[in-house]
């Protein structure tokens, strides 16, 4: 028998040996066996790594949003979970700084650094890693109801976020636009497919397999505990 994949169609369609023309449909077990096949056949998914860095970031800027609410909340003396905010830091604390920027300071900066380039910019980047994490310690210490009840620790953790959004943003701009763009130019390509490898064995070390993707659902929950999970809402009335 033969197996036809049309260009546009994820179906497969079975053709008889004995069939002069038309398809006969398959049954539902041959559908399913074809399907595992099929799965167990493909490649893994080919991330470059600094498609995975810039990805990322897209959590940083999502758990960044986050904060921006509940700094807004605080500031306007309105209520939101406590436990929303801990969850965000802990994202903060163990995926963007314990994995992600160790990434950067292990294989990125080093290597710009050797080879001449950038070394203002990373020694920044340093820097601020470290400012952050001092202010990720202020957050999940002040990240609890009875800190929210007490004003000047809720003054303490409103400054906290403000200082860590407006740091950030711009880190992390940079990186996008100049750092991440210049990888390319300081290895050779083997040494940047390398690297991807090294940046999937320590996610998988750290969070298992999938741990990009179950970042996204925790700060999707974030999200949604906080009323800011509909991308609608963001949509200017105009």
């Amino acid at each position: 028998m033969k197996i036809i994949k049309p260009r546009a169609s994820t179906r497969r369609i079975f053709i008889g040996a004995g069939l002069v023309s038309g398809a006969a449909a398959l049954s539902a077990s041959d559908r399913l066996l074809f399907a595992d096949e099929k799965k167990e056949s493909e490649p893994a998914e080919d991330v470059t790594p600094t498609e995975d860095l810039m990805r990322e970031h897209g959590v940083l800027k999502r758990v960044l949003l986050a904060y921006r609410e509940i700094t807004r909340r605080l500031g306007a003396r309105q209520d939101f979970p406590p436990e929303a905010l801990a969850d965000a830091a802990r994202i903060i604390r163990q995926f963007i700084e314990d994995y992600h920027e160790k990434l950067e300071e292990d294989f990125l900066f080093p290597r710009f650094e050797k080879a001449g380039k950038h070394g203002d910019l990373t020694r920044i980047l340093r820097e601020q890693h470290q400012a952050g994490r001092r202010l990720t310690d202020v957050t999940l210490r002040l990240a609890t109801a009875s800190a929210l009840k007490n004003d000047p620790e809720r003054h303490q953790l409103t400054e906290s976020l403000r200082q860590f959004i407006r740091m950030y943003e711009p880190h992390e701009a940079r990186e996008d636009t100049v750092l991440f763009p210049a990888l390319h130019k300081i290895v050779t390509p083997h040494e940047f497919g390398a690297l991807g490898e090294d940046f999937e064995k320590k996610e998988h070390q750290l969070f298992g397999e999938d741990g990009f993707e179950k970042m996204v659902d925790k700060i999707a929950t974030i999200e949604k505990q906080l009323g800011i999970y509909d991308l609608g809402r963001f949509t200017p009335k105009v």
